[in-house]
């Protein structure tokens, strides 16, 4: 999202109008005497009453609808809605349609989505979404929160330097895809009717689908598409152009966006800041067209907010600001998160560039939607999800499941001589070493007030009463090396040490990629001056959402362990114990390629996936890259012992097919052994 002082006054705004004075009050259209007009009648279609709702407004009260802060119309009973809020992995602060200001003052923080998707488990997926709906519900009900969410967020993890990897589930289209499925049906409260296996593609939806109340919230896909570069080489995400060819446009960047609307059935789809081949994505046509006529995509297009700005200010794709609004209405774009097309529709519409029809149209998108969610069927206490509250939100079983979330995500990436687990029983004393060892802060981005946050250093407390703790770099950074004496000196004393070291939001983060793949600062120093006088072998843990290198630590018999626990959320701490001490056999696989430091050579810019060695390109991701790796797509490991045999496999397969035009017989491939 684009943040500017905008980000202030619309949240004040939102807690006036939308949550009232005291941001705890909820409003809601179709109270009496509203409650006579016909797109208050729950008895009609959706589509006859967002139609009769169009034909009330005149087109100043048109336009105003065509932001994410809609404004309120008074005479209809309608008040203002805010479009805009987050649930990437929980309620987070990001978005001002949410306010912690009011009854519930906090939620529940699940493990940031790359963690979650290590776990592979298409059940916990969707389970996680189903609970940060019932959360969202909640504060809906409460006048803290809104029924339209801008998550999540299926880009593919191409670059290792991208700030934003650690919101996604990886660099894998098809794992991609089918997280995009869990969230999404999930957390709109959807079930996949009309079907005997809950995935098979439903390619248009029918009118029945779209009825009052048939959505409990609605999620957003995004960033669509090709987006994966905040701030690289010169270039940013508001004026970057991904060239990129059909091929992996066809079978890397677009597979996750389809299936988010096929299968998953998403209701909104968000277009992303960038250019695709030359076209800002908000105002490429043949790119919105697809979703709504090859998809099937019957829900609301928004941008990426101010991206409808970028298209003039950033990208100079149009000679002037009218010509920037009219191109990305015309193109598919609903509304505009941001206030471009309420500043300069109305000016457009002067000058011809825009006709009332169009914004009729974006409008039937954004009502329907909005009364699918059952937002104009009156007093929502009184409808379905109405009992939810305060008690559903921090409830014991959501933190339940945050630390099964925690604990099937974590990576153990290297385990020397089964030197893990630990029985607590037999250990005298613990030292644990590093600036994100004694933080709260481990949700990574896109988080909220969580329920009852729990460092590293706390969970551990819990298991060896003699625990000491050093920062020995004053932050992620580790700029300096004063740290480092006290580090060493608990290291000598303990039993046991561990190290936690890896990246926080200083390092990636939106609007904040990464140069290089190596740990901050003096990390690395730190690290390896600790195994050198400890009186066993150390633990490495890693935090972060990002690949770091870290073959020194692979090949340093001083390290026994390394674990990667990415960004835990509120229960990181008490996941990493139950780990560490043998309570939770770890089976999570990382979702991501963790390439060695020389990859930095390869431009960021660069979109292609497969290998070129013409040009000595490597490939991108497990299924392309042909250069050495540090850990490798899938890599985790367990403290149990697997066998894998191979039991009977065909030596050869045929294949044949035609094309259009001219005939002919793929030749045989043989398989390897």
């Amino acid at each position: 999202m684009f943040y500017s002082f905008r980000f202030l006054f619309l949240s004040i705004i939102t807690c006036f109008y939308v949550l009232g004075p005291s941001c705890s009050q909820l409003q809601y259209p179709c109270k009496p005497p509203y409650d006579k007009y016909q797109f208050c009648d729950t008895s009609l279609p959706i589509k006859t009453r967002a139609k009769s709702l169009i034909s009330l407004l005149t087109l100043d009260e048109k336009i105003r609808q065509l932001s994410d802060n809609a404004t309120q119309i008074s005479r209809l009973g309608i008040p203002a809605y805010e479009w805009w809020s987050e649930s990437l992995h929980g309620i987070a602060t990001n978005g001002p349609g949410i306010s912690f200001n009011g009854t519930i003052q906090s939620a529940t923080g699940f493990p940031q989505v790359i963690l979650t998707a290590a776990a592979f488990n298409r059940t916990l997926w969707r389970e996680i979404a189903k609970a940060v709906a019932v959360e969202a519900r909640a504060m809906y009900n409460l006048g803290q929160a809104g029924l339209t969410f801008f998550a999540p967020n299926i880009n593919i993890f191409r670059d290792p330097r991208w700030g934003r990897g650690q919101e996604t589930p990886g660099e894998d289209p098809m794992v991609t895809s089918a997280y995009a499925i869990e969230y999404v049906t999930g957390f709109q409260g959807q079930n996949q009717r009309g079907s005997k296996h809950p995935y098979r593609e439903r390619r248009f939806l029918n009118d029945d689908d779209q009825r009052s109340g048939s959505l409990m919230l609605s999620a957003c896909c995004k960033h669509y598409t090709a987006y994966d570069l905040e701030k690289w080489g010169g270039h940013t995400r508001y004026d970057f152009d991904a060239k990129v060819t059909k091929q992996d446009m066809e079978d890397t960047y677009q597979p996750p966006f389809k299936s988010c609307i096929v299968q998953g059935r998403a209701s909104c789809l968000m277009c992303s800041y960038n250019r695709v081949n030359g076209i800002p994505a908000c105002a490429d046509r043949d790119l919105l067209h697809k979703a709504r006529n090859d998809w099937g995509f019957k829900g609301y297009i928004t941008s990426d907010c101010d991206a409808v700005a970028t298209i003039f200010e950033n990208n100079n794709f149009t000679k002037t600001k009218e010509e920037a609004v009219a191109v990305a209405l015309k193109a598919g774009t609903d509304i505009n998160c941001g206030t471009y097309m309420l500043r300069h529709m109305k000016s457009a519409i002067d000058q011809g560039k825009v006709l009332e029809e169009d914004i009729d149209r974006a409008l039937f998108n954004l009502f329907s939607v909005l009364l699918q969610l059952g937002l104009f069927d009156g007093n929502p206490a009184r409808r379905q999800f109405g009992n939810l509250g305060s008690q559903n939100v921090c409830s014991s079983e959501h933190k339940t499941l945050a630390l099964e979330a925690a604990m099937q995500g974590i990576v153990l990436l290297k385990n020397n001589q089964k030197f893990l687990p630990w029985n607590k029983n037999d250990i005298s004393s613990v030292a644990i070493i590093g600036p994100m060892a004694n933080t709260m802060n481990i949700g990574g981005d896109y988080t909220g007030f969580s329920c009852n946050p729990e460092s590293i250093l706390q969970g551990l407390k819990n298991y060896v009463k003699d625990t000491f703790y050093a920062a020995g770099c004053q932050d992620v950074p580790c700029n300096s090396t004063a740290g480092i004496p006290e580090a060493l000196s608990i290291a000598k004393e303990a039993e046991y040490v561990i190290v936690v070291a890896g990246l926080d939001l200083s390092q990636e983060t939106e609007d904040l990629d990464r140069y290089s793949l190596l740990l901050p600062g003096h990390q690395m120093a730190l690290i390896r001056a600790v195994a050198s006088v400890s009186k066993k072998p150390v633990v490495l843990v890693l935090t972060g959402g990002g690949p770091v290198d870290v073959s020194f630590a692979e090949g340093d018999q001083q390290i026994a362990s390394i674990i990667w626990i990415g960004y835990p959320g509120e229960t990181g701490g008490k996941a990493l114990s139950q780990i560490l001490f043998g309570e939770y056999n770890p089976g999570g696989r990382l979702p991501m390629t963790w390439y060695p430091e020389s990859f930095t050579s390869i431009p960021m810019t660069d979109m292609s996936m497969r290998a070129d060695p013409s040009r000595g390109y490597p490939g991108r991701t497990y299924r392309f890259y042909t250069g050495e790796r540090v850990y490798g797509f899938g890599h985790g490991l367990s403290y149990t012992n697997f066998n894998y045999k191979i039991l009977s496999a065909p030596e050869r397969l045929s294949l044949s097919g035609q094309v259009k035009g001219k005939s002919r017989r793929f030749p045989s491939l043989i398989m390897g052994t």
